[in-house]
């Protein structure tokens, strides 16, 4: 669905200019999300979605890149695919009415748009590590 996979990254670009900025969320989503002419109001609902939950849960985020990225010094993975995938992990936990694998491939089709020739390969081996991590915890699954 390519309309959502524009609505990622314009999440994406709020995300990473409230990293940058530390300006608070709603000033952030007003600025970047609101504004959005290429977002129907359906689709900046869904960008907001995004970008509140892996703003809001940067930390536990955050943890799941560092439990799985054991051989990278967390703060030297570029900036760009740490938000990727803080966003896909955001999908993984938050947004139960999106397949993982869904979230997965849209992650690594935004970081070949974004980031560097590795990045595509880098983002789907940490969000499948994640992944599997995240499933073992679920109790019943």
């Amino acid at each position: 669905m390519r309309e959502r996979r524009l609505a990622r990254e314009v999440a994406l670009q709020a995300i990473y200019a409230q990293e940058l900025s530390g300006d608070n969320i709603k000033t952030v989503a007003a600025d970047i999300i609101d504004k959005s002419e290429e977002l129907s109001d359906d689709l900046k609902s869904f960008a907001g979605e995004i970008f509140k939950s892996a703003t809001l849960h940067k930390k536990e985020l955050d943890d799941y890149i560092k439990a799985k990225s054991e051989n990278w010094d967390f703060d030297r993975i570029a900036i760009i695919d740490r938000l990727i995938i803080r966003m896909a992990i955001s999908e993984f936990l938050y947004f139960e009415d999106i397949p993982p694998k869904v979230s997965i491939s849209e992650a690594i089709e935004i970081a070949k748009k974004y980031s560097t020739d590795d990045s595509s390969a880098f983002v789907n081996g940490i969000l499948d590590a994640v992944l599997h991590l995240i499933m073992e915890k679920k109790p019943d699954k």
